[in-house]
């Protein structure tokens, strides 16, 4: 977890319920990482970090595509380099681009033309979820990655 991020109780809860091991380290990009401690009895010889992270928005900042653009997509670049998630706190968050209920300068349809581009571009999704659910999808997408990756032989 991104030492920098805050406003993350709910998160740090669930995880912490869930008795999952909690490293909190400066992240260049994004919110949320995830390793496999080193384990020799599975052939796990060193801590290994998945190629994967997740950036959290928190309700009302996915509208902010538009007023810190190049902030946002720079963002976007720097993430870019591994594949990410964006996890936006607002399960209406896509109902209300498409209705402007964002504070935006942008139409509806071009705010949603930024976000869709910026998906393909630098090649992430972005998941509107309920903020009581981001503990859940955090850990779940991070756990049943690094199972497949193990199963794989990747890690």
């Amino acid at each position: 977890m991104d030492t920098r991020e805050q406003k993350n109780h709910h998160v740090l809860d669930y995880l912490r319920k869930k008795k999952a091991a909690i490293k909190f380290k400066g992240m260049k990009t994004c919110d949320y990482s995830a390793m496999t401690p080193k384990n020799e009895e599975v052939g796990i010889s060193r801590d290994k970090y998945l190629n994967a992270a997740i950036a959290e928005k928190r309700s009302g900042r996915a509208g902010a595509v538009d007023k810190r653009r190049s902030r946002s997509e720079n963002e976007f670049i720097r993430a870019s380099r591994h594949p990410f998630t964006l996890l936006v706190e607002d399960l209406e968050g896509y109902q209300k681009i498409l209705n402007g209920k964002y504070r935006s300068n942008y139409e509806p349809k071009a705010l949603l033309g930024s976000l869709k581009t910026f998906e393909v571009r630098y090649n992430f999704s972005a998941v509107f979820i309920r903020p009581n659910a981001t503990g859940n999808y955090i850990y779940h997408h991070f756990r049943y990655m690094a199972r497949e990756l193990l199963k794989g032989g990747l890690v």
